[in-house]
């Protein structure tokens, strides 16, 4: 199914490898889904990083470019679904447009550890390696 205008305009500042694997995704996807966020501001992270719902001041959401987006599943009554099981379909489904794209990617289901970020899908660092600015823990950029 093809992304409405709200998700079209959360790719926008997105790295254009991901974009082309999530309207992939959402071409083929067995399920409906939306993208709720991509490029986010430093202050979005702090306050992100300040309620739990982030781990790192290192996001891969922060530009210029964001290299991750957020995707979440909506069922059929239209409500956005936080089970594990459908973001483990919605994995496979976005795994699958981005192997036939030849574009790596992560899963935040299974890249951190214990932590399951279920809706998170980034570009690997070590095949698109563009820095988050340097930050400190209080999110204020490190003048290095």
């Amino acid at each position: 199914m093809p992304l409405g205008e709200r998700s079209i305009r959360s790719l926008a500042g997105v790295h254009p490898d991901l974009v082309k694997v999530v309207l992939l995704a959402a071409a083929t996807s067995p399920i409906t889904f939306i993208v709720t966020e991509g490029l986010r501001t430093l202050e979005r992270q702090v306050i992100l990083v300040s309620e739990g719902k982030s781990k790192t001041m290192r996001s891969r959401h922060l530009g210029p470019v964001s290299h991750a987006v957020d995707l979440a599943v909506v069922l059929d009554d239209g409500t956005i679904s936080w089970e594990k099981p459908t973001y483990r379909l919605l994995a496979s489904t976005v795994k699958m447009a981005a192997a036939e794209l030849g574009v790596p990617i992560e899963w935040g289901g299974e890249a951190f550890g214990t932590w399951f970020d279920g809706p998170h899908f980034q570009l690997p660092w070590k095949d698109y390696p563009a820095e988050a600015p340097n930050l400190n823990p209080e999110g204020q950029v490190n003048e290095t």
